[in-house]
């Protein structure tokens, strides 16, 4: 349990490097991660070689931001059983290899995508990106809910431990939870999370939060930032409208 707390957390330390991605504007890397994921989910059923570039350029990313795919790769399997049961009903009711093409494109898509916001996440901070979702008029309670969730689990995680510790010293010799006592575990759990979510929150507005919080000091936007914009973009829309027509043009 102590090594998913610390997993949790992992990219949150990540965020506080000091490389060339990591010192880029916020918005800036918010809003190419869109791009990137926009042009990504655009792309057919049957595109699964076309996408294969963005992998390289994803990776690229990762080692110039010196992020650890691996632990990258770790969260990406949370999503990856919904990915493969969207993916796999494409093998049953398409005819192959169509329906097999369609199954492999599904699933580099859905690595695209998670991969990428996961590298958003770990090359800046999470309240950089709630600010910067502020800043762009996102509705306060949205952004509010985006924070919360993301904030308390770790919360939860570290609430789950001490319960697992005070159940495993009345329950000596045995390992996990017995499915008899699951029920009251989750409902203890339950009441556990409300009442430290409410303490949370009552801390948090004796500091003064509110959902209309407009963060005061902003980052200027930079000569490499607006570089770093126009090179995501290129390669984005190059790979998407120009590369996949090439062979047309040649063939005709």
């Amino acid at each position: 349990m102590i090594g998913k707390i610390q997993e949790l957390s992992a990219l949150e330390r990540l965020s506080g490097g000091d490389t060339y991605v990591h010192r880029l504007h916020p918005m800036v890397k918010l809003f190419a991660t869109a791009v990137f994921i926009i042009t990504v989910i655009s792309f057919g059923r049957h595109a699964f070689i076309l996408l294969i570039p963005y992998v390289f350029f994803l990776i690229f990313l990762m080692i110039l931001s010196k992020t650890p795919h691996l632990i990258l790769f770790k969260r990406f399997l949370i999503a990856f059983p919904f990915c493969f049961f969207a993916g796999i009903s494409n093998v049953i009711f398409e005819p192959a290899p169509y329906g097999l093409i369609s199954f492999f494109t599904i699933m580099l898509r859905a690595y695209l995508c998670v991969m990428a916001a996961l590298l958003l996440v770990s090359v800046t901070p999470f309240y950089e990106i709630a600010n910067s979702m502020r800043r762009l008029k996102i509705p306060g309670i949205f952004v509010s809910i985006f924070e919360m969730t993301y904030r308390y689990i770790s919360v939860l995680l570290e609430e789950v431990y001490s319960m697992y510790i005070a159940y495993s010293l009345r329950n000596a010799g045995k390992k996990g939870i017995r499915m008899r006592d699951m029920g009251s575990f989750a409902g203890q759990l339950l009441l556990r999370s409300f009442d430290r979510a409410d303490r949370v929150y009552n801390a948090m507005k004796c500091r003064g939060y509110t959902l209309d919080f407009v963060p005061q000091n902003r980052q200027s936007f930079l000569p490499k930032d607006i570089v770093f914009f126009i090179f995501v973009c290129i390669f984005c829309l190059t790979f998407r409208l120009i590369i996949p027509f090439i062979p047309t043009v040649l063939l005709s």
